[in-house]
This record gives C-alpha cells, structure tokens and sequence, in this order.
C-alpha cells in the first residue's frame, strides 16, 4: 500500500500539498475514538478517484480510509478551494525556475456529457442531452494556467474574460509577481470586437480568428498547445463524462487534473 501511495502522490507533490491544507481540526481533545485517516492516504485514493475514474463506491479498500472518509476529506478540500491552491503554488515552482513562457498564451474550451447538476446545458453537438463546458487558458508550452466551468451551451466568447482575470499573480524568476501573457491565440469563436478592446485595454496583444476571412489552419500552429493540454485533460478520466451533482466538485476535479499535469512537467 506505501507503494501505491507514494507513486500517486510522490514526495514532491506530498511537500507542496502541506504546504495548502488547511490544518487538521482535533474534535476530541481528551483522546479516545477512532485514529483519523492519514490525509497522504486519502490524497492518493482522491487521485487514483481521478484518474481511473471510478466511483466513489468502488474505491480499492487498500488506500486505508473508507470511500465515505475519502469522500468527506474531498468535499471539505473542495470547500476549502485546496485544489486551487496547490495548482497556483506548482505554478509558483514553474515561475520561480523561468518555466512558463508569457509571450504567447492559448485559449479553448471541451465539452463534455453531464449527467446532472448545476451549470449545465444543451450540449451543441446533441440538444437533446445535457452537456458542461471546461474554459482553458494556457502558456506557451501547454501548462494549463487557468480553468472554469460552465454549462455546454454557453458560448466560448463568455468566458474569455473570466479567464483572463482568473491567472493568479505567479512568481517569476526575476522581478515582481507576473499574470498577464504578452499575446493571446484564440479561434473564431471569440471573434468579437469587444473582447479585441478588452485585451487591447490591459496591454494583451490578440491573434484572434476572423469569421469568414481567414482559415484557423495558420492560427492552428500556435493554437495546437491548448488543444494538446484538453488532450491530457482527458487523462483525468473522472472528466470524461460529468457524474458529480455539485458543481464545486466537477471543478475540483478539472483543478486536480490542472495540478497533476503541472506537476509531471515539474518533475521532468
């Protein structure tokens, strides 16, 4: 079992996630009661969660806690946007080392089947079934940088803005603190005069796809890193189709993909 553990949340990725945790609550002081589960232990099992893609249900008892531990440890992480902050702390680690590339960043969106809950739609490709949508912003070299949810029928145009103010302050290697890319790549579908002004306002230059002007095969060669990064999105296999009835929880495990593939690159 320490073998498992230890290869789905190795030393490294142990050490950085300490360091976002909110500190363990003792309910009884005086002693007594049953040992609490080691969150390394719950950790590993939300991971292997993640990417087998299983449910909840059907976790392996040789992770230690029981799946309702594994469970409740995810819902009160999830509530404590713990996720989001391990994320932002590997981005610091990339940033610190000069790893991330700001001159040219890349915007997409996937949809996926949803079965229910919160922030979802008539997925495009199919009316008739409900779908949600995942917004991704990323560098250079593909390192996811920001991420949203929404409702698949919600247009790709929506959720430029939110991106971009999402990209946390991160460490550079020099100098103070950077979240603004120096160029943004993006297809037709956030082809809007609007959103040219908005990026123009805060100093961003565009490459954005014209309508019925220009083919998105030239826009394509810088775009591809984006479409590569939903790729291996696609490696978290809980986000192969949307189970979760909180939305809180179906962007937790998009955050936990973000973090893990920032994390492999870290490690290389």
């Amino acid at each position: 079992m320490a073998d498992l553990v230890e290869r789905l949340v190795p030393d490294e990725l142990w050490v950085l996630f300490r360091r976002v945790v909110p500190p363990t609550e003792v309910i009884r002081p005086q002693g007594g009661g049953r040992r609490r589960a080691g969150d390394r232990e719950a950790l590993a099992a939300i991971v292997f969660v993640a990417t087998s893609g299983c449910t909840w249900r059907q976790l392996p008892p040789v992770f230690g806690p029981s799946w309702q531990t594994v469970y409740r440890r995810f819902a009160q992480w999830s509530r404590a946007r713990v996720w989001a902050r391990l994320h932002r702390v590997i981005l610091d680690e990339h940033g610190a080392r000069g790893e991330l590339d700001w001159s040219r960043y890349a915007i997409d969106s996937v949809s996926l089947r949803a079965a229910k809950g919160p922030l979802t739609g008539p997925n495009p490709t199919d009316r008739g079934k409900l779908g949600s949508k995942i917004h991704l912003i990323t560098d250079r070299n593909g390192l996811p940088l920001s991420l949203g949810i929404s409702g698949a029928n919600m247009h790709d145009s929506l959720g430029l803005e939110p991106l971009v103010r999402g990209i946390p302050p991160i460490r550079s290697r020099r100098g103070p603190r950077r979240r603004r890319p120096g160029k943004l790549h993006a297809d037709k579908g956030y082809d809007y005069d609007h959103l040219r002004r908005w990026l123009r306002k805060r100093g961003i230059r565009h490459r954005i796809a014209r309508k019925g002007i220009e083919s998105s095969k030239r826009l394509g060669r810088h775009r591809w890193v984006v479409e590569r990064t939903v790729s291996w999105l696609a490696g978290c296999r809980r986000l192969h189709r949307r189970y979760e009835r909180k939305a809180e929880h179906f962007l937790a495990f998009a955050g936990i993909a973000a973090a893990l593939i920032c994390h492999r690159r870290l490690t290389k």
